[in-house]
């Protein structure tokens, strides 16, 4: 009777498995630009104090499909780039929770797995995050076809240091760091920053700067990341999300980029928390409100969201 149970037990959870697993497309399909080959280099996965999983080592990059349900399907799509400081990855709660939440409003999300920048994998560890995520663009775009969706409303979201990258998409999009020979536009319809890293010049002794680009900062490699300094009149249009109380990434970032935005006549919406730290992705245990419906109202007001 219990190997009956247990039977039973053991297939409900593969079926589970089955029901909740996603689409995984490596991100290129041959060489990786700018690989350095080092077998020793392996991807490791552990559950911070926090409960949730994060990624760490990460040199073979990834999407990650989450469908929608075809009646809610509406044709908009995200590319979320999860934080983690550009040493480890929050690829649950800066992830997939965000992506499921996307589903259930219609809009189809891929999780990006960047590489974190290290010299052991690659030739220029700070520039290989910004081509994994101008070749996700490039791959959603290319086959929006495929997903069924409009390919004049696919964004970029992303959280902390991944909101960094993000960021660095929406303004660096007009040259291309990959190989687009069909050149397809690499500029996000639209951004989502959670409680983004913008600059670094302010903040240089943060991790995600020396993880990115040190210890030897370069001037102009400083200024190239500190994405503020490249918003102009074509820098899709933004929501930011930021605590005041957070002490990782200073509430300055997220109103700096914020000015910029505004200075170049670039729509933009910001909202702003008195407390809630960092990291909180969709909880912020500080505060009742849902800051998500407030994205898919913005999302709904500036035709992101046209069903």
């Amino acid at each position: 009777m219990i190997n009956m149970k247990l039977k039973l037990l053991f297939s409900l959870c593969f079926l589970f498995k089955l029901a909740t697993a996603q689409t995984v497309i490596p991100l290129y399909e041959g060489t990786i630009p700018g690989a350095i080959k080092d077998d020793s280099y392996i991807e490791k996965q552990h559950v911070g104090e926090d409960g949730k999983r994060y990624l760490s080592f990460v040199s073979k990059p990834t999407l990650t499909v989450f469908l929608p349900s075809k009646e809610k399907a509406n044709g908009t799509a995200v590319v979320i780039c999860p934080g983690g400081g550009y040493q480890v990855l929050a690829v649950e709660h800066e992830g997939e929770e965000l992506a499921k939440r996307f589903n259930d409003y219609g809009i189809t999300a891929f999780v990006l797995k960047y590489r974190l920048p290290s010299s052991a994998i690659m030739e220029d560890k700070a520039i290989g995050p910004l081509q994994d995520v101008q070749q996700a663009l490039l791959m959603v775009r290319k086959d929006a076809a495929k997903w069924k969706l409009d390919p004049n409303r696919i964004g970029i979201v992303g959280a902390s240091a991944g909101g960094h990258l993000a960021a660095s998409a929406g303004v660096h999009f007009e040259k291309s760091y990959i190989d687009n020979q069909q050149k397809v536009n690499l500029r996000p319809d639209f951004m989502v920053l959670l409680y983004p890293r913008i600059s670094l010049v302010i903040g240089s002794e943060s991790s995600s700067a020396k993880n990115l680009l040190g210890p030897d900062f370069k001037k102009e490699r400083m200024e190239f990341f500190s994405v503020d300094k490249y918003v102009t009149s074509n820098t899709p249009a933004t929501f930011l999300l930021h605590a005041t109380d957070d002490p990782v990434v200073k509430v300055e970032h997220s109103i700096l980029f914020y000015q910029a935005l505004i200075d170049k006549k670039v729509p933009a919406e910001m909202h702003l928390y008195k407390a809630g730290g960092h990291g909180f992705g969709l909880n912020n245990k500080m505060s009742t409100d849902d800051w998500f419906l407030r994205l898919i109202n913005w999302l709904k007001d500036s035709r992101f969201i046209v069903k």
